[in-house]
């Protein structure tokens, strides 16, 4: 039982201190956790980039511990097409274990922001969501994992929440899935979409597809923001990547560490 995805205090939107995560996590069941604070940037001037301060990071995280779990540190970082460089400047920040790379925007406007739905049929919404992803894993080399790669399935404006058909994007999705595995990237599943729409993000399919394609690192995350989601559905994400791959993983110093189901 793991949890690679979840914000303290820490991320401008984490609702809870870390020693409220640690026990949840140890009330879960849970062996394995790792705090993934945001990094996301703004083109635009204006609007308050959303990024930890590095010492309140080391303050919250440096001798945190609990004798029933092991905790690791990392970062959720907010990929765009130009950002690489962003991204490789940031990682000197802290001696991370573990980086997400995850994609909120498409042409600087939030998916969960209703400016991003207007004027779009959901299979469009979806295809440009993808396709920015897409661009996003082509320019970037220092993430370890892509987090919830369906992540505009739970976004809030959605008018009609369902899980990213996969036949209905199978070519951009097959190509984001071949990036990942060329570059030697994972795959997250992350629980947070179960409740919103219906199943994980992405769900068993693309795992699937992943596994033939030749991808090897799959982690699990429930994108926890407050104490009562850490963990939540980690034992059923469990069970399907067990069915596909016999492991999950978690990391260490940036090195995958592959455990056995």
């Amino acid at each position: 039982m793991f949890d690679y995805h979840m914000h303290s205090k820490v991320s401008f939107d984490g609702k809870d201190p870390a020693p409220a995560l640690v026990e949840a996590a140890v009330k879960a069941g849970l062996k394995e956790i790792c705090f993934t604070d945001h990094i996301d940037y703004f083109a635009n001037t204006d609007h308050q980039d959303w990024v930890f301060d590095t010492q309140v990071y080391r303050r919250t995280y440096e001798g945190l511990s609990h004798p029933a779990l092991k905790i690791r540190r990392g970062m959720e970082f907010g990929l765009k097409p130009y950002n690489a460089p962003q991204l490789r400047e940031d990682l000197k920040r802290y001696p991370f274990d573990f980086v997400l790379g995850s994609v909120h925007f498409v042409d600087e406007v939030d998916v969960y922001f209703p400016e991003f739905w207007a004027g779009k049929t959901i299979f469009q919404a979806e295809r440009q969501y993808l396709e920015e992803t897409l661009a996003c894993v082509q320019a970037h080399e220092d993430f370890d994992v892509l987090a919830h790669l369906t992540y505009i399935s739970k976004a809030r404006p959605h008018p009609a929440p369902r899980p990213v058909p996969y036949e209905e994007h199978r070519a951009v999705i097959e190509e984001i899935l071949k990036e990942l595995v060329r570059k030697e990237k994972g795959l997250e599943m992350n629980s947070s979409g179960v409740d919103r729409c219906g199943d994980f993000l992405p769900y068993g399919v693309c795992f699937q597809r992943f596994r033939a394609l030749g991808g090897r690192i799959v982690t699990i995350g429930s994108d926890a923001h407050t104490a009562s989601r850490v963990g939540q559905y980690s034992d059923r994400a469990c069970q399907i990547l067990k069915e596909i791959f016999g492991y999950v993983c978690t990391f260490q110093g940036r090195q995958p560490i592959f455990h056995r189901l």
